[in-house]
């Protein structure tokens, strides 16, 4: 069971990873950028479906995606403070997507 699970998170992590790049190509953002991105919300995606957290899956998403967003945050908002405003709200719609996709798919097996 955990294991579909696992499979679950990475599959709406790369999902979701897919959705926050595809800006940030048309964008013409450097590959680091476009990578940290991807693999973030694929990471992202695997702690949702493995954390047991108490909590509905849409603000499950949100809250693990922003404690691992965090530490990347600091790092942009240091440079470059006006890029935190889409960061959030692509994290928020994202991490609710994710942790409601998350939740509906494993729910349907147990």
């Amino acid at each position: 069971m955990m294991k579909r699970k696992i499979i679950i998170g990475l599959l709406v992590g790369i999902l979701a990873g897919v959705v926050d790049v595809i800006p940030m190509i048309i964008q013409k953002l450097t590959w680091d950028a476009n990578l940290s991105a991807f693999s973030m919300w694929v990471i992202i995606g695997f702690f949702i479906a493995v954390t047991e957290l108490r909590l509905k899956g849409i603000v499950k998403g949100i809250a693990v995606s922003y404690l691992l967003i965090i530490p990347v945050l600091i790092l942009i908002g240091w440079k470059e403070p006006k890029s935190l405003i889409p960061i959030l709200i692509m994290t928020t719609i994202l991490g609710a997507i994710s942790g409601y996709l998350i939740e509906r798919f494993n729910t349907k097996t147990e």
